[in-house]
């Protein structure tokens, strides 16, 4: 192989990733301000209340025990 071979592999290499993570980024920064499925919360106080919602869980669950890790079957 030729060394220009060679450069011009590499540098479409380089643009044809380049491209993609632009691509990529592009599509998740327009699914979130056209209204895909990520909606945010108005306010600090909705944000809140869904954080404790969402990470709250269960408080009169017992949870001493855990779960093992490989089920005996």
């Amino acid at each position: 192989m030729s060394a220009r071979l060679i450069i011009a592999l590499a540098l479409a290499g380089i643009v044809g990733f380049g491209t993609g993570v632009s691509w990529t980024k592009w599509q998740t920064s327009s699914a979130q301000t056209t209204g895909g499925n990520t909606v945010q919360p108005a306010s600090d106080h909705a944000r809140r209340e869904h954080r404790e919602k969402f990470f709250g869980g269960d408080p009169e669950r017992n949870i001493r025990g855990g779960q093992e890790l490989k089920p005996r079957w």
